[in-house]
């Protein structure tokens, strides 16, 4: 796993993610969804590649309830791109680094 990543709990949420400055990419993910672990690979590839620019950020939904509900996630994975603390964007299910580096560059060049 990239040491890029942040991982964050309903406890951290607010300072990981909401207070945080910037580009934010959110995972949330869970032990058993086969879809998530075929992304965790694409992931690591982004948090290395932007690191020091964008965040990228794991959430575990079964463990954080409180966060994915108050989020309305309904499926997994779901990556929601934060920007100052603000949802911009979500894409649900497996999608390929091309669309993620282009969702994030969509963000950061603004």
């Amino acid at each position: 796993m990239s040491t890029n990543f942040v991982v964050t709990t309903d406890q951290t949420f607010v300072a990981d993610v909401d207070q945080r400055m910037g580009v934010v990419l959110v995972d949330f993910w869970a032990e058993w969804c086969a879809p998530c672990k075929s992304l965790l690979p694409v992931l690591g590839e982004i948090a290395d590649v932007y690191a020091g620019e964008a965040a990228v950020v794991k959430i575990n939904a079964d463990e954080n309830k409180e966060i994915a509900g108050r989020l309305q996630v309904r499926g997994l994975p779901t990556l929601i791109l934060f920007k100052d603390g603000i949802e911009q964007e979500r894409v649900l299910g497996m999608t390929s680094k091309t669309r993620i580096a282009a969702l994030l560059d969509k963000y950061l060049e603004v």
